[in-house]
């Protein structure tokens, strides 16, 4: 379970979060949408530990009962959170398996890693020659956010946020990427942020929220998502 408790952000002296609250619970889905600069990206870098925001002294970050807000990213990478990047970077001379021989630190035996990785990734469409190549590395945008959801499923997070995790993807892809998450999804929570309704059409969210300046305005179940076509996000 993630709680954010009061947190305001700030990025180069702007407040772009400002006082918000929730509670985002275990093996739930949930779909952030808003306005462009409603702070919707800022809200899951901040809650990743992105050094370019600043958060008030009042600002809690809680996962599982216990602060994170004041733990390095790499360091609330290790205590369950995972944050898929909208442009994910290509690591140049370093392949997916070892990447997450890396993460895991080991905690894995290597053999039995690496076929897990590629039984997984079978089960994307990732063809090998994407896996033994750099990380990235002339990947298309569905390939690079394949590769994203593989790693969520070898690294297992408590909490993973996917940022736009239907960008650059085809309607083929994004239906692979959907069913793989819904068969891994038990025990986890995900947070998608995203512009598009169209992702609900293949994943089926428990909340969807609503931001606005920096604030969560509106949440409700799917059928939210009609009324802001029909309204636009002004007449909310």
């Amino acid at each position: 379970m993630l709680s954010l408790r009061n947190l305001t952000v700030k990025a180069a002296g702007k407040t772009i979060i400002q006082d918000l609250s929730y509670t985002f619970r275990t093996g739930k889905v949930y779909i952030i949408m808003g306005p462009n600069g409603s702070g919707k990206s800022t809200l899951v870098h901040a809650i990743m530990g992105d050094p370019q925001y600043d958060l008030l002294k009042k600002s809690r970050i809680v996962l599982d009962g216990k602060r994170i807000d004041h733990l390095t990213p790499d360091k609330r990478s290790k205590k369950g959170l995972f944050l898929s990047f909208q442009t994910p970077l290509a690591l140049q001379g370093v392949t997916a398996f070892q990447m997450l021989r890396v993460a895991l630190a080991g905690k894995r035996d290597p053999l039995e890693l690496k076929r897990d990785i590629e039984q997984k990734a079978k089960l994307l469409h990732i063809k090998q020659d994407v896996l033994e190549r750099s990380l990235n590395e002339g990947a298309s945008g569905g390939e690079q956010k394949k590769m994203e959801v593989l790693q969520v499923s070898i690294l297992n997070p408590k909490v993973a946020i996917f940022d736009e995790v239907d960008t650059g993807v085809d309607i083929d892809a994004l239906k692979t990427i959907s069913f793989f998450l819904s068969k891994i999804k038990e025990g986890k929570t995900f947070i998608f942020i995203t512009h598009y309704s169209r992702i609900l059409s293949h994943i089926k969210p428990d909340m969807v929220l609503i931001m606005k300046d920096g604030r969560i305005i509106k949440e409700g179940q799917a059928s939210l998502l009609k009324e802001i076509e029909k309204k636009g996000y002004e007449r909310l």
